[in-house]
């Protein structure tokens, strides 16, 4: 199945709901490492991905009320976001495919309103989803 091919500066999109955290969420963007362009931007390759990190963003659960932040970043690629057959210097280019796996790597835990001091989350990780959104609305690969 053949699909958009994704390009520099291309959208990160992530859910909010990530297990039992409500995250802020914020987009992340693409950094192209292909050696071919689209629109004189990179083509993004395998691996591009692992350097999608968005920090700064808020979160709560319903056990740990008073907000934390952490990093939301792409733990795997959906089977169909990465192409089968189109290739460029040696890698295969991502597509926009369907929803990716998501991480929110917490930083500072939120916490849990107590007295004589707030308990913290322990919760280092909690999984979530997103997609990709690309201004590429020519090109296909697969």
């Amino acid at each position: 199945m053949s699909d958009f091919i994704l390009i520099d500066g291309d959208i990160v999109n992530f859910q909010p709901n990530f297990g039992a955290a409500i995250v802020v969420v914020r987009p992340g963007t693409f950094k192209g490492s292909g050696p071919a362009t689209l629109n004189g931007k990179k083509i993004c390759v395998d691996g591009d991905e692992k350097d999608v990190s968005v920090s700064g963003c808020i979160y709560t659960t319903p056990q740990y009320s008073i907000p934390g932040t952490g990093t939301l970043k792409i733990a795997a690629l959906a089977g169909n976001q990465k192409a089968r057959k189109t290739q460029t210097g040696g890698k295969a280019v991502l597509l926009k495919g369907g929803n990716f796996t998501a991480k929110f790597e917490v930083q500072n835990p939120a916490k849990q309103p107590n007295v004589p001091a707030p308990i913290p989350d322990a919760t280092p990780e909690y999984p979530g989803n997103g997609t990709f959104i690309t201004t590429n609305l020519k090109f296909q690969g697969s």
